[in-house]
């Protein structure tokens, strides 16, 4: 490490998330911030990119999760594998911002969920594949990794990690919400007019892992419903909707977080499974499963969540799909979103 926070540092973030897609780079410039305060930090995003996940590596991990089982040489593998696609992600980020890796001072890497144990009667814990060495090797920089891991062990959910900075850069007058849905779902909830300590945060529910396997099955040529197109030209299926969203996930308390252990393949085999007895079309199945996503967001935040919320900010690749999008619009006339 060549720099300290006191100098100002160059930090490069990097994640992927549930749906393991693409494995997110952030190249940002942390300095102190006088004016502010003697603790104050000014933050300035450098650079940013979405590099692909490595398509063979990417199936090799979705099977994987799908199985939730793989022999120990397998695993062992991959936690390597995928340390080198992030190093890999890493160094092409830089060579498109023009950025040279000795200007990094240090690297934050989140890695790769593989599993999230939240389940009652077990231990809490939770794994995440991406080899910090294999990085910090390729890289010659400093990495930093178990996040989640420290905040399960620290008596967390482990998830989601990105409150903090949210109520950082979103605290103001107004109340607001902020929406991701990758994978799974997660929102931190910004209450108007309080400090960033008063923020809040759980995962809701499904996000597009139910609708990217659905969409796998169908045949979708992207392995995803690109822009909604499928589920806007479907009809829910109301009766279908109503037994999904009795799972009991969606009324459990806060904090509280989930995966693909819950809702993943297995769990949308089953749903589709459940369709093909009610015979709905392949349309209306993904009308029913976006349905899903947006009504367990908005239950979430009628439960949970503060009485008014003026404006909802969504993220992650659900903010693409408009069947999602325009439900979420219809189901929450009274904020922003």
């Amino acid at each position: 490490m060549r720099a300290t926070v006191e100098q100002g540092m160059r930090v490069m973030g990097m994640i992927s998330g549930t749906s393991v897609d693409a494995i997110d780079v952030a190249i940002c410039d942390l300095a102190p911030d006088a004016v502010s305060g003697p603790d104050a930090l000014t933050l300035r995003l450098v650079a940013h990119a979405e590099q692909p996940f490595p398509p063979t590596l990417r199936e090799r991990t979705l099977d994987l999760l799908a199985l939730q089982a793989a022999p120990l040489a397998d695993l062992t593998e991959l936690n390597f594998q995928i340390g080198a696609a992030f190093a890999d992600a890493a160094l092409q980020t830089l060579a498109t911002a023009g950025i040279g890796v000795e200007e990094i001072d240090l690297v934050a890497s989140h890695g790769q969920t593989l599993y999230h144990l939240m389940e009652s009667g077990r231990t809490p814990s939770t794994w995440q594949a991406g080899e910090a060495a294999v990085i910090a090797q390729r890289l010659g920089v400093t990495v930093l990794s178990d996040f989640r891991v420290a905040d399960v062990a620290a008596g967390g959910q482990g998830a989601p990690l990105v409150s903090y900075l949210d109520a950082l850069l979103f605290a103001g007058p107004h109340t607001v919400a902020l929406q991701n849905i990758g994978g799974i779902g997660n929102v931190t909830f910004v209450p108007g007019g309080s400090a960033p300590e008063d923020a809040y945060a759980f995962d809701t529910g499904p996000g597009n892992a139910l609708l990217d396997r659905a969409a796998r099955v169908f045949g979708l040529a992207a392995g995803y419903d690109e822009g909604g197109q499928m589920a806007l030209r479907g009809t829910v299926h109301n009766d279908l909707l109503a037994e999904l969203l009795a799972h009991p996930y969606f009324t459990r308390q806060p904090p509280k977080s989930t995966g693909r252990e819950v809702f993943g393949d297995d769990y949308a085999d089953e749903i589709l499974a459940r369709a093909a007895q009610l015979r709905p079309s392949a349309d209306d199945t993904m009308a029913t499963l976006a349905a899903l996503t947006a009504d367990s967001i908005v239950r979430a935040y009628r439960s949970f969540g503060p009485p008014r919320i003026d404006t909802v900010h969504v993220s992650g690749g659900g903010a693409r799909n408009r069947a999602l999008m325009e439900r979420l619009r219809a189901l929450l006339p009274q904020s922003r979103v």
